[in-house]
């Protein structure tokens, strides 16, 4: 992973100190809360229902066990003991006192970690597919791409004051797990007839109250190019984005009302005249951040002969294994997903005791190395087969070995109005009901995505479900409207509005009548998607509303 020079720990040191002083000034009286509210948000700090809330970055999910370990040493010391990871692959902490802040950013600086850019309006944490790096199908590697793009991205004077929040997703594999197509700019790594390396670039897409999917802006930009390319699409951006309705200010906005073609010749002219200058890519740069993502010293073979056996005598772990482990382009190991979706919390919240755990347990078995995902979850990409049963022992122990991935308890939940001051409705209570009602039948249902969120701004990715589920206010009342058939793959799509909202008390038992049709109505092993197609929505919309 990539680690910092003395330039970047320097850089850091002093911004923290930078902050330090702003909210000294902003305590004494001498900053107000106009002044202060862009310097927090330059930092990560933003101001929540209950308390402030800090977003911290994992730059393209990649985290070390060291870091882990002051993840858990922020939630004991600073916060109620938990830390909250975030479809944007980072991870909040939702009790901190203002006057701390500074002295939790000066803790993670020491192991080289921020809260710089993961709010305000300039560009957030790029993310990544979770199996970079470890996937057969991979192209190539795209974290070293990450990574460059982080450190053009980070402080860039002419990016820091953008019309709105910009996002980057970057998938270096055929087979999309960054979710490409809702960002503002989607990068897919391609080879072109040369066998050079080059991405697909889409632009335009996200979520929210009007969420759009990504379009093909340009079908090959030149690794070489990519920054330049980038660089251009966000001064067209920053030229011509709305300031004037935040509601309207995002790129998708602008790319919809100006058309795509249009918006692309704005982008190519931008382009021309700093194509080839300084932020054009040399060979050289580029390999010299690859060599921080050299490939992990692995065994050809592993070191007993004993999982066959496991598997047999244990129905839990053979159990575990099909459901929460994946294929790793190296037989002898297997990547492992640890779930963050147990029935005793809430949806992507983990104490700082089972941090510390998982941080021992990633050194033993993973190389001490981690990813947080936008599913909300983490994972251990480089175990041993022959480790499996010893790690998942170690993951019971912590209450990290929930078999539920990919399932309908294995949902993106945002924390809705038990924090979030835009909520509308709750989200968590309604995420530990759907766990309760599936728990001993989520397998059996089959791999379903499930995604709530308590507003329209969309934090939980309900648009792009399989089931969505979005709470709405009707007159001082929780509703909720329900979606069915998005898709965050590849092929990205939104969901389909199943009708008129439900009440609150409701809502669990129309997910209950959704998921009978699908299993009265699917063929052997045809996905949730696959049926909702072939049948359409109406014996979905017939079950739910003539019961409710």
């Amino acid at each position: 992973m990539y680690l910092y020079n003395e330039i970047d720990q320097t850089l850091l040191n002093e911004r923290v100190a930078q902050f330090r002083d702003q909210t000294k000034r902003f305590l004494s009286g001498d900053l107000t809360e106009d002044q202060f509210r862009p310097l927090r948000l330059m930092n990560g700090l933003y101001i929540q229902t209950h308390a402030p809330m800090l977003r911290v970055n994992i730059p393209y999910g990649l985290l070390s066990s060291k870091q882990l370990r002051m993840f858990a040493h922020i939630a004991d010391k600073y916060d109620k003991n938990y830390g909250h990871f975030t479809t944007r692959q980072n991870i909040q902490y939702n009790w901190p006192k203002l006057e701390q802040v500074p002295d939790i950013l000066a803790d993670l600086a020491t192991v080289q970690m921020h809260a710089i850019q993961s709010s305000g309006n300039c560009i957030r944490n790029i993310t990544c597919d979770p199996l970079a790096g470890v996937c057969a199908d991979e192209i190539e590697d795209p974290r070293p791409y990450c990574e460059i793009i982080r450190q053009w991205a980070t402080l860039h004077p002419e990016f820091s004051y953008l019309p709105r929040k910009f996002k980057f997703a970057v998938s270096g594999s055929p087979k999309d797990r960054a979710a490409t197509q809702v960002h503002d700019i989607g990068l897919n790594m391609k080879k072109d007839a040369q066998g050079n390396i080059g991405f697909e670039v889409l632009v335009g897409g996200g979520l929210g109250r009007t969420p759009v999917i990504g379009q093909v802006i340009a079908s090959f930009i030149s690794e070489k190019d990519i920054l330049s390319y980038s660089e251009a699409i966000l001064r067209t951006y920053n030229l011509f984005g709305r300031r004037d309705n935040k509601y309207k200010a995002r790129i998708k906005i602008l790319v919809r009302e100006t058309g795509l073609e249009k918006f692309k010749a704005q982008v190519e002219t931008e382009w021309q005249t700093i194509k080839g200058g300084s932020l054009k890519l040399t060979a050289e740069a580029i390999q010299r951040v690859k060599t921080h993502f050299s490939p992990l010293h692995y065994q050809a073979a592993p070191r007993d002969n004993d999982h066959a056996k496991h598997l047999a005598n244990d129905s839990s772990f053979k159990a575990w294994v099909k459901q929460n482990t994946v294929e790793h382009k190296h037989s002898a190991y297997k990547v492992v997903f640890v779930s963050l979706k147990s029935p005793t919390r809430p949806p992507g919240d983990m104490t700082d005791r089972q941090m510390h755990d998982l941080a021992d347990l990633s050194d033993d078995y993973s190389f001490g190395q981690l990813r947080t995902t936008h599913d909300q979850n983490l994972a251990l990409t480089d175990v041993l087969e022959s480790d499996l049963y010893a790690l998942w022992q170690g993951l019971k122990r912590a209450g990290l070995a929930t078999p539920n991935i990919g399932t309908i308890t294995d949902m993106i939940c945002c924390p809705g109005l038990d924090f979030c001051s835009l909520a509308n409705a709750s989200s968590i209570d309604i995420a530990h009901e759907i766990t309760n009602r599936f728990a001993d039948k989520a397998v059996d249902t089959g791999d379903i995505s499930l995604k709530m969120s308590g507003c329209m701004n969309g934090c939980g990715h309900h648009s792009i479900g399989e089931i969505g589920v979005l709470g709405v206010d009707k007159k001082g009342e929780q509703w909720y409207q329900l979606t069915l058939g998005g898709s965050d793959s590849h092929y990205s799509k939104l969901g389909e509005r199943l009708g008129k909202a439900i009440a609150k008390d409701s809502v669990v038992d129309a997910i209950d009548d959704i998921v009978d049709v699908y299993k009265e109505n699917r063929t052997r092993g045809e996905r949730f998607s696959h049926t909702l197609q072939r049948i359409g929505l109406q014996p979905f919309k017939d079950k739910v509303y003539d019961a409710h």
